[in-house]
């Protein structure tokens, strides 16, 4: 039976509202598509103070830097009467400083910061030298007034999940499995967060780490290394842990390449990720919905313009006040879901060989 999509814009932003105006005092208070800056105007509120400045990180690591989050939040924004100069560091910590001090010297009433190696540190350091709140957006940054991300922590949980009921369902002691560990980059601080809630997982289950070459977020680089990894084990390996769907996809072809199949965990619901999950190449990936970070940072940006003192309903690991978002794992029979909720096309998905498998699973165009 297909199920009842998860996500309505408007019921997020409607949700998201309520959830963060109970949460406000009210007293007042102190990821294809164009690449180009946004710059939305409604018309009101367009005072010194009240803008919205984004720095998103880049467009390579991930389509919904540009295609999703960049549309979602200036929507939003400017709905609420406010400006949003949105820009696309474009994986440049040199050009992501000198948007931000383009940015500051123009005037932010509130910075919405998706860091980039740290980049985001030193700009949310000269915000709060200007009394400007800053909202850290999907990834941590030290010093900032709120976070607002998914329970990364619970991402690599169900990572590691995957990968203990892949070798499970292989017949696989996991207490005995040869596992590879290919993890995100280390710049990013929710990459340690994927790997400690992986490995929590993994390491009651039994597992150690084969081998756990330095990660990246790049494809090509995981291939290399995991290909050198194999090599070394004599090409005996029965599971990988990948961070995301794009080392997953790296992984892969190199096991294409040697005629190996086993269980790989991702993240992301890339398309490419859930074509993958389709054809048995990798167990599953975290799907995290954009429009949950993007309508509750939204919301928290709007509430700050408007002068209010949002509460959070925890604490990050620093005590920055959080706005935790909830993860899903996806197999074969979740990816309607997100197709159904946008973030993926029946067209883009139920190509070539992975036409047939679509049809295997009942997939169809969102409704």
């Amino acid at each position: 039976m297909k199920k009842s999509s998860l996500i309505s814009a408007g019921a997020l932003l409607t949700a998201s509202a309520l959830v963060l105006a109970g949460c406000s005092s009210g007293d007042g208070g102190d990821e294809g598509s164009s690449m180009e800056p946004t710059t939305g105007d409604t018309g009101g509120a367009m005072a010194e103070g009240g803008r919205a400045c984004v720095i998103l990180p880049d467009a390579a690591s991930s389509p919904r830097w540009e295609n999703g989050d960049r549309p979602a939040l200036e929507e939003a924004i400017t709905a609420a009467g406010f400006e949003a100069d949105i820009q696309n560091a474009q994986g440049d910590t040199a050009k992501y400083a000198t948007i931000a001090d383009q940015m500051l010297t123009q005037g932010c009433g509130v910075m919405i910061l998706v860091d980039y190696n740290g980049a985001g540190i030193t700009v949310t350091e000269n915000a709060a030298a200007q009394g400007i709140p800053v909202i850290a957006y999907d990834r941590p940054i030290e010093g900032a007034d709120y976070y607002v991300s998914f329970d990364n922590f619970k991402v690599g949980e169900l990572e590691g999940q995957s990968v203990v009921d892949g070798l499970e369902a292989n017949g696989v002691d996991p207490a005995e499995a040869v596992v590879v560990y290919i993890g995100g980059d280390p710049a990013d601080g929710n990459a340690a967060k994927f790997h400690d809630g992986a490995v929590s997982v993994m390491e009651a289950a039994g597992i150690t780490a084969a081998a756990e070459p330095p990660g990246k977020w790049d494809g090509e680089y995981s291939a290399t290394q995991f290909e050198q990894a194999l090599t070394d084990l004599g090409g005996k390996v029965d599971a990988v842990w990948a961070a995301n769907d794009t080392n997953a996809a790296g992984v892969i072809t190199i096991l294409d390449k040697n005629g190996l199949t086993v269980p790989v965990s991702g993240q992301d619901a890339s398309v490419a990720g859930l074509q993958n999950v389709l054809l048995g190449k990798q167990a599953a990936t975290v799907y995290k919905p954009y429009q949950l970070e993007a309508a509750t940072a939204s919301e928290l940006a709007v509430q700050l313009l408007n002068g209010e003192a949002p509460t959070a309903p925890e604490e990050y690991d620093d005590g920055t006040p959080f706005f935790a978002e909830t993860p899903v794992l996806v197999g074969p029979d979740g990816i309607q879901q997100v197709i159904d909720d946008g973030n993926a096309s029946y067209d883009e998905i139920c190509t070539g060989e992975v036409a047939a498998k679509c049809d295997e699973v009942g997939l169809q165009p969102a409704s």
